[in-house]
């Protein structure tokens, strides 16, 4: 998932930041990413299709 530099960098971070739990910090990093886009990229009244009913499948 990540090479040796980025794992470096994150031990760094996590060490700085007394960072405990490295699983629970990247679900929630990812998690606030993935929503933060939604929320920016929501739908507006006159779009087609919306976030929510595009096929997801390709």
């Amino acid at each position: 998932m990540l090479n040796y530099r980025e794992m470096k960098a994150l031990g760094i971070y996590c060490e700085r930041y007394r960072i405990k739990n490295k699983s629970e910090f990247f679900r929630e990093t990812i998690m606030k990413a993935i929503i933060k886009r939604f929320e920016d990229e929501h739908p507006s009244l006159w779009e087609e299709p919306s976030l929510f009913n595009q096929d997801t499948s390709k």
